[in-house]
């Protein structure tokens, strides 16, 4: 006997929500059919995969293990009934793009509005966090394309293949009336009261290890913000803010500056599985995202001197 799809399904939904009751209600099955699903690939694998308590269950180390595995072959299932329904064409399909907060708000916005403008029929599911975490998504088959932001040497992760797109420099940005300078060096910088991100962004991570590395330490006004609360902050005046040069397209009440000596630059890389070919709608998606770069880099743009493109085979 094999592990079926219907019992990887069902132990998916017991672990993510705790309980066996809820995830019955989840997947519309009545609890007895779940309960033997569970107890069924159990005996197969000849072991318990979840810890049975009065208030809920919890994984065992083998369903620790059995976790990433399942939720990659379910992604792979779903995959390849997606191919399938495209052999027809774009009309229908989905796409699940993953990206950071930053690139949310700038390449991303314009690259789903292409795409749909193209392909109505194609649903598009979108996922925001940091980097590592996208790739771990990517590799469990929860995303089909991730946007991820590298700085340095490009880490080298099992079954995913990174596509540099673009180098963006990072910009101070204040207040559209607030007359700031066209450039800072970080320790002017260092002096100006600021906006900080939430810790929890890669963002921070890298401002502040650059404050460090000089010796400085920054003024910090309003410290905690994710990326729609630091923006409005800014344009109200609370203070400035570092942020990657794409945030700033279509903002009227924002200026940005230059930082410089040193100057703090970031790459943006495509993170696509290299063991599994991508669906037509993701090929596609694929695509558009290397138009948008094109466009947001090509000479005379407006952010031709921040962000350069990366070269593409």
């Amino acid at each position: 006997m094999t592990m079926k799809l219907e019992q990887l399904r069902s132990f998916e939904m017991v672990a993510r929500v705790g309980h066996f009751t809820r995830a019955a209600e989840e997947l519309y099955l009545a609890q007895p059919s779940l309960s033997r699903q569970i107890a069924t690939l159990e005996a197969h694998l000849g072991t318990a995969l979840f810890h049975r308590r009065p208030t809920g269950v919890t994984l065992t180390n083998a369903g620790e293990l059995l976790l990433p595995i399942a939720r990659r072959m379910l992604g792979d299932a779903k995959a390849a009934e997606d191919q399938i329904q495209e052999l027809a064409g774009l009309r229908r399909g989905r796409v699940r793009l993953g990206a950071p907060p930053t690139l949310c708000v700038s390449l991303v916005a314009d690259v789903l509005a292409a795409f749909r403008s193209a392909h109505p029929g194609v649903e598009l599911h979108i996922t925001e966090g940091g980097s590592r975490f996208l790739v771990e998504a990517l590799n469990e088959s929860a995303l089909d394309l991730a946007l991820v932001v590298t700085r340095g040497t490009d880490p080298s992760v099992s079954g995913t293949e990174l596509v540099p797109l673009l180098s963006e420099e990072l910009v101070v940005i204040s207040a559209a009336t607030s007359g700031s300078p066209e450039e800072f060096t970080l320790e002017e910088l260092s002096r100006e009261p600021q906006v900080a991100f939430n810790r929890s962004y890669e963002l921070r991570g890298a401002t502040d290890a650059a404050f460090s590395a000089a010796g400085f330490e920054p003024v910090i006004a309003v410290e905690g913000g994710e990326m729609d609360a630091v923006l409005r902050f800014v344009e109200r005046g609370l203070g400035v803010a570092v942020v990657p040069a794409m945030v700033v397209i279509d903002r009227p009440g924002l200026r940005s500056a230059r930082l410089v000596r040193p100057s703090l630059t970031r790459t943006v890389n495509l993170a696509r599985r290299n063991d599994v070919g991508p669906s037509a709608a993701a090929a596609a998606m694929q695509q558009f995202v290397f138009d948008a770069v094109d466009r947001l880099a090509a000479p005379g743009s407006e952010l031709s001197r921040l962000v350069t493109a990366a070269p593409r085979d």
